[in-house]
């Protein structure tokens, strides 16, 4: 059941979809066809497929480092933010260096990125190992905290001084030396995705081979056990949601300096938060995670072309793919549970 229930999940997604679209007086076949068919194999397939990746890759190196903190119990709910910061802190020193060219200025951004993000998730590590807050709460409320940052770059410091006062920062890709452009053309494939490929082996290693990984699946399945096992609680939490942090961070700013190209008051389009759906569908699995990210890119794609082709409102798209999360947790209980209807009791 554990295997099958993402698999149900999206077939129940797709039921009760169709369901929705019907509602809203579109051909509920269509719909489907269109968001799972079209991308893939319709008549602009070969615009569509690379998206696949450019899509894909932010999702699944968020998700990679959420699904080690999911693991072992330490809830990071604020990738999102942590997104945002790596954004803006790779963004920030590749525009300081505007217009020199350089080789060395993206590793530095790539550098910059990855902190910012790790910084950001610092403050609910530090405040839950010191103070024992909640990091639910603390990480989701920085999301805000960085949206309003990410407003005031947009609109002040990382301004274009050439963009006629429009809110937003030059376009990183007309700056050569800050461009995550792509490795092979036509495909889709920049460092982002390289990152994210790299994201899921180290993922895979961690945890099936080395003794952190034991620390992190036998503290989120036995925390007692764990605290007899000598694991450093302290140390856990740092490490997984600093990484989380880091890797967010890192798909900001790939995405800030290739698809994206510019700081602007909407960068940020909830890669954080689906992410979350993405290492759930996955399982925390970081194969499962690598094929969710792909289905979830593919709602999006396909969910753009439902919008352009069949007047579909963004809305129910988003409806659409929360369903997966729902159905997958709501299935998740046959996993747990024999549902057993008797005299009076559900058991």
């Amino acid at each position: 059941m554990s295997l099958a229930t993402p698999l149900l999940a999206v077939v129940a997604t797709m039921v009760f979809g169709g369901a929705l679209f019907a509602v809203l007086g579109k051909d509920p076949v269509q719909a489907i066809a269109t968001i799972f068919w079209e991308p893939l194999f319709g008549e602009f397939a070969f615009f569509y497929r690379p998206q696949l990746l450019i899509k894909g890759a932010p999702l699944v190196l968020i998700a990679i480092g959420l699904s080690l903190g999911f693991k072992a119990g330490i809830w990071n709910i604020g990738a999102e933010g942590q997104y945002i910061m790596g954004a803006l802190f790779g963004a920030g020193v590749g525009l300081a260096f505007y217009p020199m060219e350089s080789a060395f200025i993206f590793p530095l951004m790539v550098l910059a990125g990855a902190f910012g993000g790790w910084l950001w998730a610092m403050i609910p590590a530090i405040l839950k190992v010191k103070f024992g807050t909640n990091e639910i709460l603390v990480s989701l409320m920085l999301v805000y905290v960085a949206e309003q940052f990410l407003a005031s770059m947009s609109l002040g410091l990382l301004k274009n001084p050439e963009g006629f006062g429009f809110p937003g920062s030059r376009n990183l890709q007309q700056y050569a030396s800050a461009h995550n452009a792509e490795l092979i053309t036509g495909t889709g494939m920049h460092w982002g995705i390289v990152a994210a490929l790299v994201a899921v082996i180290f993922a895979y290693v961690l945890l099936a081979r080395h003794q952190l990984g034991f620390a992190i699946r036998v503290t989120g399945e036995a925390p007692r056990a764990a605290r007899f096992s000598g694991v450093n609680p302290t140390r856990l939490v740092l490490f997984c949601l600093g990484m989380s942090g880091v890797l967010a961070g890192l798909a900001g700013m790939f995405e800030v300096s290739g698809p994206a190209g510019q700081v602007t008051i909407d960068f940020n389009v909830g890669y954080g938060f689906t992410a979350i759906i993405v290492a759930f569908l996955g399982r925390l699995h970081p194969v499962g995670i690598l094929l969710a990210g792909l289905l979830m890119a593919l709602t999006y794609i396909g969910g753009d072309i439902a919008q352009s082709q069949l007047g579909l409102p963004a809305a129910a798209i988003q409806v659409f793919q929360g369903m997966l999360l729902f159905f997958l947790l709501a299935l998740d209980v046959l996993t747990n549970y024999r549902l057993r209807f008797g005299a009076g009791e559900v058991v």
